[in-house]
């Protein structure tokens, strides 16, 4: 429509003349209301601020304010410095900034206010509530009707100043401690001094020299530390040991007298001994980059945080929530915001029991292979010992180890063999030797002449006669042998609440791999947690599971961290007749409860072992009569076999079993262990 010019009209003129001196004519006649109709239609209301305040809302949301219009006197690269500044301690978490409401001035058009939310997540997923509250922007329209934004340091945060800028302290909770059995404490915080380089206390000249002379002193790699010391920065303290005040192997105040040297007094959460239980437990340090990228802002650098074993898979729990202060700081000091005090931990609680895992800790404690000893409470499942001795080089044998459990295994034999049909007086051939698809298998060398022959199930199994029970094969089928594998605790599957393994039967095995699988060797793979939990579940009468952790917390993003599993699950050709590896069962069988009377004959069967067979070193142990089996699995090349030795045991409510990877017979090497560990008082005492 073309432009409206202004008409000044005067209704009391010469008649037809607006006054003026012009004349218009429209249709020859011209009304008031014709006009004032045609400006009433051409007239439109001016934008309003929503969409500049929510421009502002984005802008501040992404850091970004170039996008936002502003009132003259402030460029959007001042107040980007303004923000940037003003948030310098939170530049690595976003916050969320949302438009609540956009409201036009009653008494000005020109002018609105925005009201802004914003939130911070400052500690991370599953910490405290987001940091909340409101600021207020005023907008300004201008002669083009474009909304612009009057910058105020205030938008950013509740009354904020030019010189002042946001700070956050972050205060850790404190770190939970680790239960064992009947609540006594295990992990707690223990004083310790971190002994390291202080590079502030040697020149730039002597510091290779002075951390040489730390790690001679500490027995470290001195190539190893000298080069952390170098590539650390000028100002650093590069730690090299964490020593605990109750260390005699070290003294602190001569080590503190060496160049360089600082060591600093601290509390860290300690087992009553360094090796204590430290495979299972796992140990607590400052926390690495991955953990801290992974736990999305919980954690921070220079956080304590588990590194290794239940002290990394329940470390959310154990640490706790952190207390945070955000300040506003000038230079007249602080104004506080916002406080959340810290949360502490949760107790973690296990069913170690502190006694016995000393007992089990110190029987391994000279054992050169790797070793290991585990306990368990028959009646409850509960694991009261997990020992692994030092040749696993800190792995957890006891609980991860993945080995062929040898004659251990002929009482899940035995029990398919049972339901079979036989019983422990039924006749069996017990020959030096039997073949099977070509392959020759033997008893062990020093097996007893007068058990050889026919001979009851019974003396097969005390003296552990390997003919007899692959003889006996057909009566096993090898879906018989994973279903009795299963009765007694064998169940790979099972989730324990820990990182764990218990043991694996092939499903799919025949021919001579059938025949390994009747003594515990081939593909058959168990852990020293599974072969305790086979005797648990013979004194129980029951199928045990085992139980560590006592109703245990959801770990962090249900994520259970592992280790590793410890020492060797390789087979040799000349034990199973193949190269296959494999450790699996393909689908986990329905379980078969083992029943009561199936148990009984187990346990007549074990004690034989003790009073007829290759276990009569157990008869004089104090207590309770002692149930036993022994094992040995051959591994290795024809020409370099070696043996995984083992023992299993029962006495009492208390189910053992020892393992040892390389060693003689489990009788001769893996038995004097047992013998120590039940006649130690921590373990007679019950």
């Amino acid at each position: 429509m073309a432009a409206l010019r202004p008409v000044r009209w005067s209704l009391g003129g010469p008649a037809g003349r607006p006054s003026g001196g012009r004349r218009v004519v429209v249709g020859g006649a011209v009304t008031l209301g014709v006009v004032l109709g045609a400006l009433t239609g051409c007239t439109s209301e001016p934008p309003g601020p929503q969409d500049a305040a929510e421009a502002l809302a984005a802008g501040l949301a992404a850091g970004d304010l170039s996008e936002v219009d502003l009132v003259a006197g402030t460029t959007p690269a001042q107040a980007q410095d303004g923000l940037a500044s003003a948030f310098e301690a939170l530049a690595a978490v976003t916050p969320a900034v949302t438009l609540r409401d956009a409201r036009v001035d009653a008494a000005d058009d020109a002018s609105a206010t925005a009201t802004l939310d914003f939130a911070w997540d400052l500690d991370g997923p599953g910490g405290a509530e987001p940091w909340t509250y409101a600021t207020t922007a005023h907008l300004q329209r201008d002669d083009e009707d474009v909304w612009r934004t009057a910058w105020t340091p205030a938008i950013l945060a509740p009354d904020l100043t030019a010189d002042e800028a946001l700070v956050v302290t972050r205060e850790a909770a404190p770190r939970a401690e680790v239960l064992g059995a009947d609540d006594e404490v295990i992990v707690e915080a223990r004083p310790v001094h971190r002994i390291g380089i202080d590079k502030t206390r040697v020149t730039a000249a002597d510091q290779d020299a002075a951390a040489r002379g730390l790690a001679a002193a500490l027995e470290l790699d001195a190539d190893a530390y000298a080069e952390r010391v170098a590539s650390a920065g000028d100002k650093a303290f590069v730690e090299a040991i964490v020593v605990r005040d109750t260390d005699d192997e070290y003294d602190v105040d001569r080590l503190s007298r060496l160049p360089g040297v600082l060591a600093v007094a601290d509390e860290l959460p300690l087992a009553p001994t360094r090796d204590f239980a430290r495979p299972v437990l796992g140990t607590v340090g400052t926390a690495t980059a991955e953990i801290i990228e992974k736990s999305g802002g919980a954690v921070a650098a220079g956080d304590l945080a588990g590194l290794s074993g239940l002290q990394r898979q329940y470390d959310a729990v154990l640490r706790g929530t952190p207390g945070l202060t955000v300040a506003a700081r000038s230079d007249d000091g602080d104004r506080e915001l916002m406080t959340i005090d810290p949360v502490a931990g949760q107790d973690l609680r296990t069913t170690l029991d502190v006694d016995l895992q000393s007992a089990a800790e110190d029987v391994l404690a000279d054992v050169a292979p790797a070793s290991a000893l585990v306990a368990v409470r028959p009646s409850t499942g509960e694991v009261l010992a997990a020992a692994s001795g030092p040749g696993g080089e800190g792995l957890s044998t006891a609980t991860l180890g993945q080995y062929a459990p040898g004659s251990t295994f002929k009482v899940v034999s035995t029990l398919a063999l049972l339901r079979s049909g036989l019983g422990p007086a039924s006749t069996v051939s017990c020959p030096p030797s039997v073949v099977v698809d070509g392959r020759q298998f033997d008893n062990f060398p020093d097996y007893p002449a007068d058990a050889l022959g026919e001979v009851p199930l019974r003396t097969a199994f005390a003296n552990s006669c390997n003919t007899a029970f692959i003889g006996q094969r057909a009566a096993a089928p090898q879906d018989a042998l994973v279903d009795a594998a299963g009765s007694l605790g064998l169940m790979p599957a099972e989730s324990l609440g820990f990182s764990s393994f218990l043991g694996t039967v092939p499903s799919d095995s025949d021919g001579t791999d059938h025949a390994a699988t009747m003594i515990g060797q081939g593909r058959v793979l168990a852990s020293p947690l599974g072969m305790a939990t086979v005797a648990a579940s013979v004194a129980a009468g029951r199928t045990v599971t085992p139980v560590l952790v006592v109703d245990p917390p959801a770990d962090e993003d249900g994520d259970t961290a592992t280790d590793g599993s410890a020492g060797s699950t390789e087979t040799s050709p000349d034990e199973d007749g193949s190269d296959d590896a494999s450790t699996g069962t393909d689908e986990p069988r329905p379980l078969v409860p083992l029943a009561a009377d199936e148990a009984a004959q187990l346990r007549d069967l074990m004690r034989a072992v003790v009073t007829d067979g290759g276990a009569s070193f157990l008869q004089d142990v104090p207590g309770a009569d002692v149930l036993a089996k022994t094992g040995t699995a051959q591994f290795g090349p024809q020409e370099d076999l070696r043996n995984h030795v083992w023992m299993i045991a029962v006495q009492g409510d208390l189910a053992v079993a020892v393992f040892v990877d390389e060693g003689e017979y489990g009788s001769t090497t893996a038995g004097p262990l047992l013998t120590r560990f039940l006649e130690d008082p921590a373990v007679a005492r019950g």
